[in-house]
C-alpha cells in the first residue's frame, strides 16, 4: 500500500497530514507533479505539463489497495476501476457510489460554462477542511 498525491493542485498541508499519517503506519507516500511545482516528497515524481501528463503518471503508479488524493474527479473514477481508495484533499471519499452523479455534475457544468454560463469556483479552503481529510484518511488507513 502506498498513498499516491496527485499534487500539481495539493494544499500544503494535506500533503503534510499525508506525510506525518504514512509514517505512522510506516507507508510510502509518492507525489506526482509538473515540474512548474517545488514539491518535496521522498518519492516525488517530476512530469512536464502537457494536459492530463501528471493523471496518466498518477494511473501508472497505481494498483489496487492504494490509496489516491486527487480533486480530480475523472481520474478518481479511472483509479476506483482499479481498486484504489481515493479521496480529495476536502476529505470527502471518492466511491462507486457517488462518482457518476459526481461525473455527470461535472458534464453539466462544463456545458453550462461552453454555453456562456459562469459557475463558481471552490470555497476558501479553512481548517476544518484538513480535520476532515485526516479524518477520511486515518479511516480508510486502518
Amino acid at each position: 500500500m502506498k498513498i499516491i498525491v496527485d499534487a500539481d493542485a495539493c494544499p500544503r498541508n494535506v500533503l503534510q497530514i499525508c506525510l506525518t499519517m504514512a509514517r505512522e503506519h510506516a507507508i510510502s507516500v509518492w507525489t506526482v507533479a509538473s515540474f512548474n511545482h517545488n514539491i518535496e516528497s521522498d518519492h516525488h515524481v517530476v512530469v512536464g505539463n502537457a494536459s492530463q501528463e501528471a493523471d496518466i503518471r498518477v494511473m501508472n503508479l497505481a494498483q489496487a489497495g492504494d490509496v489516491a488524493v486527487t480533486q480530480d474527479w475523472g481520474l478518481a473514477a479511472m483509479l476506483l476501476g482499479k481498486g484504489v481508495k481515493c479521496l480529495n484533499p476536502v476529505g470527502k471519499e471518492f466511491s462507486t457510489n457517488n462518482i457518476e452523479f459526481l461525473l455527470e455534475e461535472r458534464e453539466l457544468k462544463a456545458k453550462f460554462r461552453r454555453s456562456g454560463g459562469r459557475t463558481k469556483g471552490p470555497k476558501k479552503r479553512v481548517v476544518e477542511n484538513d480535520q476532515q481529510f485526516e479524518a477520511c484518511l486515518r479511516k480508510i488507513l486502518t
